[in-house]
């Protein structure tokens, strides 16, 4: 998944945005999890995105941790850049090795469309606003004016990640699926 979005993300507008279709992405998420094979290839490239949003929005726990959620919440609020990436990279430091493995892709595939955002027009905040939530939730459900001003905090965080993304992750990240 993470490759095909790595290879034509850069080049789809509006790529995370649009969603693909609802009948394709159920019965392609049905074959995946019962192990049969998918060419994800063949299918729509918004049906991939679909189904990696999903996949991440089932990660126990999220990606970044709900343990670590006010860790997270409160990081964009700590000093300037340099504080902000290592208190991020401290928190990183804190997931499971295979959260932080993913996340590199992630943020890998992230850094190759917002470099090309002229043409895809996906830009680190439209791409945070969009990936934001299936990256962490809050551990306990909440009210709406809460949820929201946690979605604006995690989407900020996001976009910091993804601009910022050779620093926190390494120079490497750019180079996480070689020559494809």
């Amino acid at each position: 998944m993470l490759s095909l979005l790595y290879q034509e993300g850069p080049s789809t507008e509006g790529i995370f945005r649009r969603s693909g279709s609802a009948k394709t992405c159920k019965e392609l998420k049905e074959k995946l999890d019962s192990g049969a094979e998918v060419d994800l290839a063949c299918e729509s490239i918004f049906v991939t995105a679909s189904l990696f949003k999903d996949f991440l929005r089932n990660i126990p726990g999220s990606i970044l941790s709900s343990q670590l959620c006010d860790k997270w919440v409160s990081v964009m609020d700590q000093g300037n850049n340099e504080e902000k990436i290592k208190n991020i990279q401290r928190l990183i430091e804190q997931l499971p090795r295979a959260n932080v493995v993913l996340l590199r892709y992630i943020f890998g595939v992230l850094h190759g469309i917002e470099m090309r955002s002229e043409e895809n027009q996906m830009n680190a905040f439209n791409l945070s606003i969009c990936i934001a939530p299936s990256l962490l939730w809050p551990p306990v459900s909440s009210t709406p004016d809460i949820e929201s001003e946690f979605t604006k905090k995690i989407s900020s965080l996001v976009q910091f990640l993804t601009e910022n993304c050779c620093r926190i992750f390494g120079e490497e990240i750019t180079s996480l699926f070689g020559e494809i």
